[in-house]
């Protein structure tokens, strides 16, 4: 048998046992995704939030009156902007209403007098088609209005379910690792341990550095729509702000729709200069936030993200496209953790954690239930 023939025989079948095994993850995770995605953003915003839980930690707050704190503040925070922005959008869809009825007023008018020189016939039969459209799938949007309902209520459920999550992420996250890495074999816990301080420390990054990220886009096109005086400008800019958590299309699919907002409200010149403003602060983060607030912490290749977001939309959707660039950031920091050793790597028995208090707990000298996060 031709050696490279073994060679291949041999990396093919290890390739399909891999194939398997990913293949069977990603059912079982398709299957239980009402938990799986809570407790992944569970973990995603407590890496966002545990900076401010240890800070409190550190000035002697107990660590669950710390947790409750930040968590109350957080709620509050996220709370009053989906207050401010349903009143936005109560007080300033009537005058959008009205506006859109100019537009399709003026859009008539060019529908009849432009190049298309459509008669009054064609276009009542045209109106006529549409309505009947709307009738023949009146079934269809009635189950999708009732499919919405259910998927409200399950959505309030994994809400739920993420902040019950969150509570034990923050405030006992040591002693949940601890737990958790010792299903890993002994002569490999140690590496084990490091590599998953090491994927949490760049999961916290990336979730810090692309709300910083998000925050600047929001700002500067919400900026914008206000002085343009396009209407709806906090919802638009909350729209930029969560649409900068997909990576590459999130900001863009975000930005075009205050476009065509400003198309349909203010007329196309202020719609052109909408797109020249969603064009140079999507410019700013390409070539200044991302490099400086991720660049170094994430240290994924543009190639590796698209790919990851391209995955994921496919096989997840929107929650995959979420979730796949962070979790790809995590995996990579792990491996890199793995297959090195820096001359200064810590000896045996002992964490490499991002801060000098992130350690793992000692049940013989420390209280478990106070340590600091790592989850």
């Amino acid at each position: 048998m031709p050696y490279g023939l073994r060679v291949a025989a041999a990396v093919s079948w290890r390739l399909l046992v891999v194939a398997a095994a990913l293949t069977v993850l990603g059912f079982v995770a398709t299957r239980l995704a009402s938990v799986v995605v809570p407790v992944a953003v569970a973990l995603l915003l407590a890496g966002l939030f545990s900076p401010a839980v240890t800070w409190l930690a550190a000035r002697k707050v107990p660590r669950g009156l710390a947790t409750a704190i930040v968590l109350v503040v957080g709620i509050a925070l996220a709370g009053g902007v989906v207050t401010f922005v349903v009143i936005t959008v109560t007080v300033g869809m009537p005058a959008l209403i009205d506006q859109v009825t100019v537009s399709l007023t003026d859009l008539h008018t060019w529908l009849r007098t432009g190049p298309l020189h459509l008669s009054q016939g064609q276009l009542d039969q045209l109106l006529g088609n549409l309505t009947a459209m709307l009738g023949r799938n009146k079934s269809v949007i009635a189950s999708g209005a009732l499919t919405t309902a259910v998927t409200v209520g399950e959505l309030l459920a994994e809400a739920l379910l993420t902040v019950f999550c969150l509570i034990f992420f923050l405030a006992q996250g040591n002693p949940i690792w601890a737990f958790l890495i010792r299903g890993v074999p002994t002569r490999l816990r140690d590496r084990a341990d490091i590599a998953g301080r090491s994927g949490f420390t760049t999961l916290a990054h990336y979730v810090r550095g692309t709300a910083a990220v998000a925050f600047v886009d929001a700002a500067g096109i919400g900026l914008g729509l206000v002085i343009l005086g396009v209407p709806l400008a906090a919802p638009l800019s909350t729209l930029v702000f969560l649409g900068a958590f997909i990576p590459v299309i999130g900001s863009v699919i975000a930005g075009g729709i205050a476009v065509l907002v400003a198309l349909v409200a203010n007329g196309v010149w202020t719609a052109v200069i909408v797109l020249a403003v969603v064009v140079g602060v999507m410019q700013v983060e390409s070539h200044v936030l991302q490099p400086l607030l991720l660049g170094r912490a994430v240290r994924l290749h543009p190639l590796a993200v698209v790919l990851a977001l391209a995955i994921g939309l496919v096989t997840a959707g929107i929650v995959g496209a979420l979730l796949a660039v962070p979790l790809l950031a995590v995996f990579s920091s792990g491996v890199r953790s793995l297959t090195t050793r820096p001359e200064n790597d810590p000896p045996a028995g002992t964490a490499h954690p991002a801060d000098p208090d992130d350690r793992a707990p000692d049940p013989a000298t420390d209280d478990v239930h106070a340590g600091p996060e790592v989850c």
